[in-house]
């Protein structure tokens, strides 16, 4: 049995679309196209389990996904998945370009100033709009940090050190 939490966030559902059990869905995921080819997924089950759902079909609407899920057939039973995540398997994800990086990979990472002094951990990615340029959120003993990410402020993200190297920021005070 699969846990719920070792899947990755693609989408969630916003409401029942139809009278026929489908759900309109918001990708979070910079790879909506993968949708439309999208056969299974998972919800959380009742203990936290991933439970499967197959996927009949798919189209899109206003910048969002309609969902067909076998097994659901009404709009009673839809509203059961409002609200809720869709993840799939890290294993299922569409391997990224040197230099890309999946959010729940970097997310939790510990931040490090280019001298190695602690800047705090990833916490959360801050999309700003189309075509601009996502922000890092790090929250650290001085607060909260927002880093732009670009490799003017984040010098490298190293997966297999499990840390990332970024600028201190101005108004950061130096812990010594």
């Amino acid at each position: 049995m699969r846990a719920f939490s070792d899947l990755v966030t693609i989408g969630r559902v916003v409401k029942p679309q139809g009278r026929k059990g489908e759900v309109l869905t918001e990708p979070l995921s910079d790879r909506p196209d993968r949708f439309p080819t999208l056969r299974k997924a998972y919800v959380d089950g009742a203990r936290g389990e991933a439970r499967e759902v197959v996927v009949s079909s798919c189209w899109p609407h206003k910048g969002r996904f309609v969902l067909k899920i076998d097994g659901v057939d009404s709009i009673d039973a839809a509203e059961t998945l409002r609200g809720r995540e869709l993840r799939i398997a890290e294993e299922d994800l569409s391997p990224l370009p040197e230099g890309s990086y999946y959010h729940h990979q970097i997310l939790g990472l510990p931040v490090v100033d280019e001298s190695g002094r602690p800047l705090g951990r990833a916490a959360k990615i801050l999309e700003t709009g189309e075509g601009a340029t996502p922000v890092l959120v790090v929250l650290g003993e001085g607060g909260e940090v927002l880093l732009p990410l670009a490799a003017a402020f984040v010098r490298t993200i190293d997966l297999k050190a499990g840390r990332i190297v970024a600028v201190r920021p101005e108004f950061v005070d130096a812990q010594d």
